[in-house]
């Protein structure tokens, strides 16, 4: 999940890289990717949780230090220079809160669905009421589903300044109507059409997190000899 994680926050670099390289600073770029390459291989051989969260937290830095600059218009409102949570404090991370929180929800729904339980996870310690299988499940599809999600919508102009509210203690949230169109987006979203990496086959986005848990049960069933991360193209 971890080696997915950071495949795909390598690959949305390499597509800014390849869409929008008149626009962004092709060095910087150039060395985030490389940074997260480098890391792969060591994710594929680490042999301990802690090992792996050390190179996933060296990765997420590396693909975060890039991720504002994938934000083409509307600079002076939509700006990423961390990520802050609990509350969120800029338009960017109340965006990516959201959809986070979208994708958790379908993640532990597909869990759920192939008899899996998504409150007993590996990476996330489990906490009560907290679906840690399911946030588990979703670091791979975080850079892919979500974080280009949110791209788009800024990009695209679908999300504009208006949106916003922002409360007397600095915590950003969307307002309702802006949480209508995100939602009806992120919908829309899900119907469209993509080859899964592993199986071969034409489905909707929105089955992902579905096929994804699908075959995690299967590897933990033992009717597969090791869990295929979605490898996004």
């Amino acid at each position: 999940m971890i080696f997915g994680k950071l495949y795909n926050a390598r690959w949305s670099i390499e597509r800014t890289r390849r869409d929008h390289a008149p626009r962004i600073d092709g060095e910087k770029f150039r060395a985030a990717s490389e940074t997260i390459r480098g890391l792969l291989s060591q994710v594929a051989e680490a042999s301990s949780p802690e090992s792996l969260r050390g190179l996933e937290g060296v990765g997420a830095a590396a693909y975060f230090k890039v991720f504002d600059d994938m934000i083409l218009r509307e600079k002076a409102s939509f700006y990423f220079h961390g990520r802050n949570r609990r509350p969120p404090l800029d338009n960017v991370n109340a965006m990516l809160s959201f959809a986070y929180g979208l994708l958790a929800n379908d993640c532990a729904s597909a869990l759920e669905s192939v008899g899996l339980d998504a409150y007993v996870g590996f990476l996330h310690r489990d906490r009560p009421g907290r679906v840690s299988l399911a946030l588990d499940l979703m670091e791979e599809l975080r850079p892919c589903m979500a974080d280009r999600f949110v791209l788009t919508m800024i990009n695209n102009r679908v999300m504009t300044p208006d949106d916003f509210d922002e409360s007397e203690n600095g915590a950003v949230r969307m307002s309702d109507d802006a949480r209508r169109k995100f939602l009806k987006s992120w919908q829309e979203r899900k119907q469209e059409v993509i080859t899964h990496p592993y199986l071969g086959e034409k489905l909707p986005w929105g089955l992902v997190p579905y096929m994804q848990a699908l075959l995690l049960a299967r590897y933990l069933r033992e009717d597969l000899d090791a869990y295929p991360p979605f490898l996004w193209k």
